[in-house]
């Protein structure tokens, strides 16, 4: 892995891993509104709510009493169902996110055993002995090769790296 770019590919690997974690949450979002098409009859219920609100206030209480009061009755029972769609949403949204999140946490982990798996041999890179001295085996694990970069403490360090760029990015 020395001799190539292969440090590269996993420095990609980190970042692109790192910018879909940032995306998630539209992710979900964007797949919630695709799966789940109620917010059409929501806004439409919205509006009808608020039509028959309209006429409940232009209608005469005492002169009116039981016109006003099944109208009362219509927009109580229309804005309960409405809660009652919006929770069910709410629950629905949750759920997807809580999908994308496992789906992207597998996949993220594979992808890193898969490059442990494939790099566990060579080192990354080969430092001179003397820089990494107190902890010279346990950068070099798995390789075990002396002054060298082993994949999971490359893998750690890139982590770290790209979550702070990130962070100070954004």
């Amino acid at each position: 892995m020395a001799e190539g770019c292969a440090w590269f590919l996993v420095l990609g690997s980190v970042l692109l891993c790192n910018l879909v974690k940032t995306l998630l949450p539209s992710i979900s979002s964007s797949l919630s509104k695709v799966f789940h098409k109620d917010a059409e009859h929501e806004l439409e219920m919205r509006m009808e709510i608020q039509d028959m609100k309209k006429e409940l206030s232009s209608i005469s209480m005492m002169d009116e009493f039981a016109r006003y009061a099944r109208l009362e009755r219509k927009i109580n029972k229309m804005t309960d169902k409405l809660k009652s769609l919006v929770k069910s949403r709410a629950a629905y949204q949750a759920k997807v996110k809580w999908v994308v999140n496992i789906v992207y946490h597998v996949l993220q982990a594979l992808l890193m055993i898969s490059l442990i798996w494939k790099y566990y041999a060579s080192p990354v890179t080969v430092l001179p002995s003397q820089w990494i001295v107190p902890l010279e085996r346990l950068v070099a694990f798995p390789s075990g090769v002396p002054g060298g970069v082993g994949i999971t403490c490359w893998l750690v360090v890139c982590n770290k790296v790209v979550a702070l760029l990130l962070q100070a990015a954004g």
